[in-house]
């Protein structure tokens, strides 16, 4: 199916299957499925040594949001290599993937390329779920996607939204905030919608353990490979009970990032 009659479905005048474009291409990159559950990927060409820790983390939020409340007409935004494709796939009807033009992503996937900045070029409630997942930061006029976002969702519709807080910078030049819960609050109340859930994710422990991770891009090449055992290492102290406390204890003061779910009301 063409990118044009996938995209004709956002305006209720075709149907089709959700079937992602290319799907017979497609193969699990940033996150990876195993018996317990999503993780990041352990090919470095998808997620680097430095950023396993995290991404990790985030995978099982990210799992956990979308379970809880993606269903119905999906809209994938920023959508990259549709990472959480597989995650989402079963739980919806349709999906739209949609990307950016200044992506450093070359990918079979979109339905259209879309300048996120501007008005998006669907009708109004339209879309039963929306995913932006690590996106946000990126956007120069943040206020503008989220009312975009809350328009073009039905009633009852579900934003499911992630963002890094205390995370280096990525993508640059294109990126722009670190958002608090508070920011992420206003702007869901500012647009029309209900927080159903904002969950932190990472405490002080796992932020001191990502810098750590990827304070060794900036070593020498053979110092920093010799001292890679460090990310087995991290993953294992996460484990420890005295670990999760301090980490439950300083997730609301001193996150890795959040996790937010919200509904149009």
């Amino acid at each position: 199916m063409e990118p044009t009659d996938r995209l004709a479905v956002a305006t209720g005048t075709k149907t089709r299957s959700h079937l992602l474009r290319n799907i017979d291409c497609w193969r699990p990159t940033k996150f990876v499925r195993v018996d317990l559950g999503l993780r990041a990927s352990r090919n470095p060409a998808h997620v680097s040594i430095s950023s396993r820790f995290i991404t990790d983390i985030v995978a099982a939020y990210y799992e956990s949001a979308i379970r809880a409340h993606a269903r119905g007409r999906l809209l994938d935004m920023g959508c990259g290599h549709v990472p959480l494709y597989d995650t989402y796939s079963d739980l919806v009807s349709e999906n739209i993937c949609i990307d950016w033009e200044n992506t450093p992503h070359d990918n079979p996937y979109l339905d259209q390329m879309i300048d996120l900045t501007r008005a998006l070029p669907f009708e109004s409630a339209t879309f039963d779920t929306v995913l932006l997942t690590d996106v946000l930061e990126h956007i120069p006029e943040p206020m503008n996607l989220m009312c975009e976002i809350a328009r073009i969702l039905r009633p009852g519709g579900k934003l499911i939204l992630g963002v890094p807080f205390l995370y280096w910078l990525h993508e640059v030049p294109h990126d722009y905030y670190r958002y608090t819960e508070f920011a992420l609050r206003r702007f869901c109340q500012l647009s029309g919608l209900r927080v159903v859930e904002l969950v932190p994710y990472g405490g002080l422990p796992e932020v001191l353990l990502d810098l750590i991770s990827k304070s060794l891009n900036f070593l020498p090449r053979p110092l920093g490979a010799s001292l890679r055992p460090l990310h087995t290492l991290a993953s294992l102290l996460s484990k420890i009970n005295a670990f999760r406390k301090l980490s439950e204890r300083t997730k609301s003061s001193v996150p890795l990032g959040y996790v937010l779910s919200a509904e149009k009301m």
